[in-house]
């Protein structure tokens, strides 16, 4: 098998995102990506902020686990400005995912227990909040797999943190490539990286391909702030893979442009409760959409979907106990609902 230094694949890589509208930057340490960090927040919230404004945004952010400061980056963070009143700033636009600042570095050092430098980062309005890892042709995957394992546990939690931000790692070798979530390192596992694929399911393996197609930065910024799940009960970010990301894409279509029927197969143990969950999730933020209702044939599949729904977002449903129950919801202000057909038909019945 023919190798390619990490180097070249690096120096390619860097080239082909600049061409699909990443800024490049330059940043040796975290020095630097703090003060960037500051500049394009303020770019990105049209503000500008004094030293002692952004400490306070600074110190704010850096609390909790990779979960936690999932739920940060994706919340508005509040600060006191000097004239003494209360402000807060966003960090990431996930409803108009385009319209957020996209940067590519490479070679940025930090200092935990060990000094790592990472091969190349894409921040999104200055956190860096995609890691990919390069080997070259010919090594395993796993390598790269194992890399990040150790940047994590040496120096991702350095300094503010903000490395503790990354949503997605891409690993790749130059032939093949893939993508997963962040989170812990022992629940982290080599089986829960995934390829990516077309439409028809084509595996896109190689990195040139697979960084034209996935990391686009709308198509990035999207899988992000809408293709990431915040598993409420594990506490675990979860994204979804491609056939479900193809899926709810299908079904949102078909929503918003006809009144037709649809269908989606699964097999068994593909990620369906997933899918529906995501689907019904975005379909309630559509304000044409007055309600979604999630229709199982079995009380029992009432009551476990109405629990999973609840792992991926604590609250996001109530379980209809009767056929008044689920009246009231049908008349009511509830977005969502999981109901039985049963029950469905002696409501309108």
């Amino acid at each position: 098998m023919n190798t390619q230094p990490e180097q070249l694949l690096e120096n390619n890589l860097i080239d082909q995102l600049v061409g699909l509208g990443y800024s490049y930057i330059t940043l040796k340490d975290e020095h630097d990506v703090i003060a960037n960090f500051k500049q394009q927040i303020e770019k990105h919230n049209k503000i500008t902020l004094t030293e002692a404004e952004f400490k306070q945004i600074l110190i704010y952010i850096n609390k909790g686990n990779t979960f936690e400061r999932a739920k940060i980056l994706r919340s508005r963070i509040p600060y006191v400005n000097d004239l003494g009143e209360n402000k807060t700033i966003q960090l990431l636009d996930s409803k108009h995912w385009c319209k957020n600042e996209f940067q590519v570095a490479n070679q940025i050092s930090m200092k935990g227990n060990y000094d790592n430098r990472y091969d190349v980062t894409i921040l999104i309005n200055g956190l860096p909040l995609v890691q990919i890892e390069l080997k070259r042709r010919g090594l395993e995957l796993k390598e790269a797999f194992n890399q990040i394992n150790r940047y994590q546990k040496h120096s991702y939690g350095a300094g503010f943190g903000l490395f503790q931000f990354i949503q997605l790692f891409v690993i790749s070798n130059g032939v093949n490539t893939k993508y997963y979530c962040n989170g812990r390192v022992k629940d982290r596992s080599f089986k829960q990286t995934f390829y990516w694929t077309d439409k028809e399911n084509k595996l896109i393996t190689n990195l040139a391909e697979f960084a034209d197609d996935f990391m686009n930065p709308c198509h990035l910024s999207k899988m992000i702030t809408q293709y990431i799940v915040l598993n409420e009960t594990q506490k675990a970010l979860m994204v979804l893979r491609p056939y479900q990301y193809y899926a709810v894409e299908a079904i949102i279509n078909q929503v918003k442009t006809t009144t037709d029927y649809g269908y989606i197969w699964h097999t068994t143990g593909s990620g369906k409760t997933l899918t529906s969950f995501k689907t019904a999730q975005i379909l309630t933020s559509i304000p044409e959409v007055h309600k979604v209702v999630f229709v199982v044939d079995r009380k029992d599949l009432d009551t476990q979907t109405a629990k999973e729904f609840n792992s991926f977002s604590k609250g996001s449903i109530d379980s209809t106990t009767d056929t008044k129950t689920l009246v009231n919801q049908m008349t009511g202000n509830n977005k969502l609902i999981v109901t039985t057909i049963q029950k469905l038909n002696n409501a309108i019945s």
